[in-house]
């Protein structure tokens, strides 16, 4: 099946990479479960040899992302950080990485703990500055890798500026996309060279498979991306890629009512007296919201607030019982997390500190209930407090 050439991403959603099975007309692709194929003669074969190389389940979640994407081809690994670790695999000894201070706790102990052991270096600047990002570059930097909106102070870098600065110094840009989805943000439309995703969150948007996914526009770099995946092994697995294939078929619909359910939630916690701030991006008063009108296509289920002290925080995080108390993020349920000691505890607290990521500070991914349940489960947390 053919998409036309002027399909809209609604529509890529369902039927990208996706084609009847030719032996039997299943509309879904079929979880091809298997780690070999049987070649019909030395040297013939039907496209496929070894499962690591390549699987017909993945490579329909590859070409469907990387249409979803607007690039020109997607390699899916076991997790969003084996993704990211396959990115930075594009670099060698000496190189260096400008780095969105507020990024993911896991991803600052892969740069920090691993791969400062192997010779990159890493700066860490507050890239919603774009001047910030220019005053940084040096002549050994290599990378600029963003991730926008933050997690969890969901500050926003502006990609077509940074791009404007990188590109014509030959620098890469890669944007972790996973907090808007391409569903709300596409950041190779604005200049990026690199997208990554942990397909773990909205994409797959139910809470049962990990994976990653980089999707990729230089032909150098589509070259490295295929050549690592298949040499280091990190690959998602059949059953994992059909899972998120069966997530971006209702990905728009769910993005529809995570954004609506976000934005309520937000404008109740930013009215509320016991909410000392209100860190989502669809806010009017938010910092950088003209941004995100500018650059963005809804404001997405992703929120932080802030409740002064950290033992208030812990009445507030254990009185929730529709948000379930929990790390990730993305899933149609919603979640509560504590930034502070679950996703960034291997950030050191004088980091977070200067980020503005707080101990008091609670996380919502914001899911698709109703949402007078989930303003009243706040509510009722928050009435816990004195």
């Amino acid at each position: 099946m053919q998409l036309p050439p002027d399909a809209r991403f609604d529509t890529i959603c369902i039927h990208a990479g996706q084609a009847p099975d030719p032996s039997t007309g299943a509309i879904i692709t079929p979880i091809y479960q298997t780690s070999t194929y049987v070649q019909d003669g030395l040297g013939r074969h039907k496209g496929h040899e070894y499962a690591r190389t390549s699987n017909p389940t993945r490579a329909a979640l590859e070409g469907n992302l990387a249409a979803l994407e607007g690039g020109s081809a997607g390699y899916a690994f076991a997790s969003g950080m084996a993704a990211i670790d396959a990115i930075l695999s594009l670099l060698e000894q000496g190189d260096h990485v400008i780095v969105t201070d507020n990024t993911y706790g896991g991803t600052y102990r892969l740069f920090e703990r691993v791969l400062r052991r192997y010779g990159l270096r890493f700066t860490y600047v507050d890239t919603s500055d774009s001047s910030a990002v220019a005053a940084a570059i040096e002549p050994a930097t290599k990378m600029v890798f963003l991730e926008t909106p933050t997690n969890p102070v969901m500050r926003l870098t502006d990609i077509a500026a940074v791009a404007a600065i990188t590109r014509p110094r030959g620098v890469t840009l890669v944007v972790d996309n996973t907090f808007a989805s391409p569903c709300l943000q596409r950041p190779l439309t604005l200049g990026a060279d690199i997208v990554v995703h942990s397909t773990t969150k909205y994409l797959n948007g139910h809470s049962d498979s990990v994976g990653g996914i980089v999707v990729c526009t230089r032909p150098e770099h589509v070259e490295w991306m295929k050549f690592v995946q298949n040499a280091a092994g990190a690959i998602m697995g059949p059953f994992d890629a059909w899972l998120v294939l069966r997530g971006t078929k209702t990905l728009a619909v769910r993005m529809e009512r995570h954004n609506t359910n976000g934005l309520a939630v937000a404008r109740f916690l930013a009215a509320h007296p016991k909410v000392r701030a209100v860190h989502y991006p669809g806010l009017e008063q938010h910092p950088q919201h003209a941004l995100a009108e500018r650059q963005m296509r809804g404001f997405g289920g992703m929120l932080a607030f802030d409740v002064d002290t950290l033992e208030r925080a812990k009445v507030v995080l254990e009185r929730f019982r529709v948000f379930a108390l929990a790390e990730s993020l993305g899933g149609v349920e919603s979640l509560v997390c504590h930034p502070a000691s679950m996703t960034h505890a291997s950030v050191p607290i004088e980091r977070r500190v200067q980020i503005g990521l707080t101990e008091s500070m609670v996380r919502l991914s914001v899911g698709i209930e109703d949402v007078n349940d989930l303003v009243a489960d706040v509510a009722h947390a928050l009435d816990g407090l004195s």
